[in-house]
């Protein structure tokens, strides 16, 4: 049952990128939808917290100095996205989401937090392989990814890392939902500056609210508890190929509902890019899995 939660969280997260690309099809700004889906994540959020305050840790500063650094990653993580699915498409831009993991390596190695063996470093270079091919930087002609596209969508992956790294070293001073509260409340106050003012405001009357609205239950309120709740009695080896739902979803709806398309060297990446990044995760999801050291925390 835990492991259907997860699959579910990572479903939603696929479908909020395809949300979101109808959205920005419609001349929505990136960044405001992005601050959307985190302002409705983060009222479903303290609705959690309030039911499960106790042991919450909101006296300890760690837990919000780590808690902001998560903020800014999951605020990175939104934005970046939508902006990659703007350049780009769905497809592309929750592949090279899914990347994150090898940056949680790239950083290790440099804090001296993981080893780096010749094994790692092959697979780090085969999701690269995946990367050329899925956004055809070799292709300087019409068509393929834009640089921005492709950078964002990266970008997406690594502000993921930082949201993973801020939510591990939070994790042993307080709650998850009191995590993902100061969290999702860094992101408000960062995105409602990056955004285009009046069409943040023009949202509540537009007739494109029941999307956005849909977007930030699923892509952030329900889709982070579920993840959360699941993650707590799921192995994470297990949790990190069930996460493969969500770029496999996304690609999905981009080529169903958006009608995007990808070529052969495009899917053949995607192929080695979520392999690769699966066995990965796999091989160290018990140590940086987001739910961390807080695992046995009331959720």
């Amino acid at each position: 049952m835990s492991a259907v939660l997860v699959a579910l969280a990572a479903l939603f997260w696929g479908l909020s990128g395809g949300i979101g690309g109808i959205l920005m099809a419609e001349g929505w700004d990136a960044f405001v939808v992005s601050f959307y889906r985190g302002a409705i994540g983060l009222v479903f959020v303290l609705v959690w917290l309030a039911l499960r305050s106790r042991g919450s840790g909101l006296a300890s500063r760690r837990l919000w100095a780590w808690s902001a650094i998560a903020g800014v990653g999951v605020a990175g993580n939104f934005a970046f996205y939508f902006v990659s699915i703007s350049e780009g498409s769905v497809a592309v831009a929750a592949t090279l989401m899914y990347c994150a993991p090898v940056f949680v390596y790239l950083v290790s190695f440099v804090l001296k937090l993981e080893r780096p063996t010749p094994l790692k470093w092959v697979a780090i270079a085969v999701v690269m392989l995946g990367v050329v091919l899925l956004t055809r930087i070799y292709d300087i002609g019409p068509g393929g990814v834009t640089l921005i596209g492709a950078g964002a969508g990266l970008l997406s992956g690594l502000s993921y890392a930082v949201f993973i790294f801020g939510f591990k070293y939070a994790a042993p001073h307080g709650s998850p939902q009191a995590i993902l509260v100061i969290a999702f409340s860094a992101l408000v106050a960062i995105l409602i500056w990056a955004g285009d003012a009046a069409q943040t405001v023009s949202v509540l009357n537009s007739p494109s609210w029941p999307l956005f609205a849909a977007l930030g239950i699923f892509g952030a309120g329900l889709s982070f508890i579920l993840y959360v709740v699941g993650l707590n009695h799921t192995a994470p080896a297990v949790a990190s190929i069930v996460a493969m739902v969500e770029p496999v979803t996304a690609s999905l709806f981009g080529v169903m509902v958006l009608g995007e398309t990808l070529v052969g060297p495009q899917i053949f990446g995607v192929g080695l890019i979520l392999v690769t990044v699966t066995v990965l995760s796999v091989s160290s999801s018990a140590r940086w899995a987001p739910s961390g050291p807080g695992r046995n925390a009331e959720v």
